[in-house]
């Protein structure tokens, strides 16, 4: 009977302090400052047209895959333009797409032209995209590459 007693209290006691641990955090307003600040601002669209803001990757070649951009660190986003640095791993498709080989390149990324988006009236998101290579580039690629971005 002891250590029934002794299970009940320890579990009543770990009851009383998830429930003073939640209404503590339910008490104060959560800081969504970054949020409104997020939410007027134009956003990117990737190939599942999913909405992102600073994301950490990006898939450039929606069909296959073959150009990502990875590890992306954001030193802009504001209403007209965004730029991250970042590495865009390309793949040499020698001999082949299925047989090649990925590479990765430093890039800095620059979004510009906020536009509306057709799939959601009233949300900007950012039209063209350019990459300029820091050094190395894929065969075939010029220093800066301008893409339009899908709507």
């Amino acid at each position: 009977m002891r250590g029934s007693l002794m299970g009940t209290a320890v579990t009543l006691a770990a009851g009383a302090l998830l429930t003073a641990a939640m209404t503590t955090a339910s008490a104060s307003p959560p800081d969504d400052s970054a949020a409104h600040t997020d939410a007027a601002r134009p956003v990117l669209v990737d190939c599942m047209w999913q909405r992102d803001v600073r994301p950490t990757d990006f898939i450039l070649a929606c069909g296959d895959g073959n150009s990502r951009l990875m590890d992306l660190h954001w030193t802009k986003w504001n209403d007209g333009k965004a730029s991250a640095e970042g590495v865009n791993w390309v793949n040499n498709c020698d001999p082949y797409c299925a047989r090649g080989t990925f590479r990765s390149y430093p890039v800095t990324v620059r979004l510009d032209r906020p536009a509306e988006w057709k799939k959601e009236p009233g949300v900007q998101h950012f039209t063209r995209m350019t990459l300029t290579y820091k050094d190395a580039r894929p065969d075939g690629f010029k220093q800066v590459m301008t893409y339009p971005l899908w709507d």
